[in-house]
């Protein structure tokens, strides 16, 4: 039966939108948590915990996001493990971004000049130390912008959770679709959700960029 689009469906789309919030931050958070452990891998001095690092950065950043979240929903469930969509989202987003969060952070910790950490050093810090008290305070400076940045990037790649059934503003607005056979006016609004929460992130992230004079 054909509907149509009313208030109802708005509610329904903004309450949908709960949800990419939400998963959202999971990613966010759970990217930036392991991404930090990442990075501190990716500037190991040793050898083989730098490469298991580069590994993992290269294997999340080279393949598409998609794939990644189709080998955690479907591919656990071929040896007996049933995994909830928002689960398999979380999962999926969290070790893409966390990728991209090590490359960006162990960047601006290379920025880092080096004479700072050979004048920490200097003072009989340990590496750990310069890293807490030295690097990492002054990184973070440059990497506000980049980390600001590309949480719009994650608010945008949940858009592909649908497609394992999670229901978030773009499932929402399909299924809302099909009720009602307004797809400009269905997928506008999305359109116009989506935009409304990535706008004052991009504009965060630029605002950053030039408060914190950081180099393009």
């Amino acid at each position: 039966m054909i509907r149509e689009f009313t208030i109802l469906e708005i509610r329904l789309l903004l309450e949908a939108t709960t949800w990419t919030v939400l998963l959202s931050l999971i990613a966010f958070a759970g990217g930036g948590l392991v991404g930090a452990i990442v990075t501190l891998m990716r500037i190991s001095r040793q050898a083989v915990i730098r490469r298991i690092a580069q590994v993992y950065i290269l294997l999340f950043q080279g393949t598409p996001l998609l794939m990644q979240l189709f080998l955690v929903y479907f591919g656990l469930a071929l040896y007996g493990y049933s995994v909830h969509p928002m689960v398999a989202a979380a999962i999926a987003l969290t070790c893409y971004s966390s990728a991209f969060f090590a490359e960006i952070w162990r960047g601006t910790i290379e920025t880092i000049p080096r004479p700072q950490w050979e004048g920490s050093a200097s003072l009989g810090l340990t590496r750990s130390e310069q890293l807490r008290y030295v690097i990492i305070p002054q990184s973070i400076r440059l990497a506000l912008p980049p980390t600001v940045g590309f949480a719009v990037q994650i608010i945008k790649n949940t858009s592909v959770t649908s497609l394992i059934g999670f229901t978030e503003l773009t499932r929402s607005g399909q299924l809302i679709n099909n009720v009602t056979f307004e797809p400009f006016l269905v997928f506008g609004c999305v359109a116009a959700i989506y935009f409304a929460l990535c706008f004052p992130l991009s504009a965060l992230s630029r605002y950053l960029e030039r408060k914190l004079h950081v180099p393009r």
